[in-house]
């Protein structure tokens, strides 16, 4: 077997993959405009917020339009710059659809949904480009009892191993300021009550809602 030898240098070359989670109309959604050449899978139906933005989409309703998907997407990868899954909930939830469908107990469906959502989510994240997945978010607990927020999915499983897949895990949280107007951040470092990471070590524990600036910042294609 022939060995390729890569440099760490390179590494963002390949792309930025971010997931950015946060409550429902925090928007998320509209992030989608602050990305280089997007396109956007959409499992949400909830486009509005970028309406006239002049972003190409494809909306996904069931597993064989999401596997349609990758493989244009995966052959037209070179036609983008950034991919958007909006949201990996609402795919996730696609998912188990048709995973129930597959079984009388629907309690063998959420290990299916784990073994084919690590797939999924491993087969986008490495696309030659920037890759944005967005989620929604839920009020977890530790074995201790603490209370704590990280991206929601259809089965504890999943819902848990989401942010290992990334890089760039971030929340979006909006805030009153002093002024009483609402300001909104992406939290990139954890902070013991909400989950988030950054492994470029680059940016500021909360920055500006813009996500291309951000993959400029770390590094990436922009």
């Amino acid at each position: 077997m022939a060995i390729n030898i890569k440099n760490t240098k390179t590494v963002a070359n390949d792309g930025v993959k971010i997931l950015v989670y946060g409550q429902a109309g925090a928007g998320k959604t509209s992030l989608i405009k602050t990305l280089p050449q997007p396109i956007v899978l959409s499992a949400e139906a909830g486009l509005l917020s970028i309406a006239g933005s002049d972003i190409p989409y494809i909306e996904i309703h069931n597993l064989d339009e999401l596997y349609e998907a990758y493989e244009f997407i995966k052959e037209h990868s070179g036609d983008y710059r950034s991919i958007v899954l909006d949201s990996v909930s609402e795919i996730a939830e696609v998912v188990l659809t048709a995973e129930k469908a597959k079984v009388k107990d629907p309690r063998q469906a959420y290990g299916a949904l784990q073994d084919s959502m690590n797939g999924l989510i491993r087969a986008f994240r490495d696309l030659p480009c920037n890759v944005y997945f967005s989620a929604k978010m839920e009020k977890l607990q530790d074995d201790t009892g603490k209370i704590f927020y990280g991206p929601s999915a259809p089965g504890t499983k999943v819902s848990q191993s989401l942010p290992y897949f990334f890089d760039e895990v971030f929340v979006l949280r909006v805030e009153i300021n002093q002024d009483g107007k609402y300001e909104r951040w992406l939290q990139t470092a954890t902070d013991g009550v909400y989950v988030a990471k950054d492994r470029s070590g680059k940016l500021e524990a909360f920055e500006h809602p813009d996500l291309g600036g951000i993959i400029a910042k770390i590094g990436g294609q922009e």
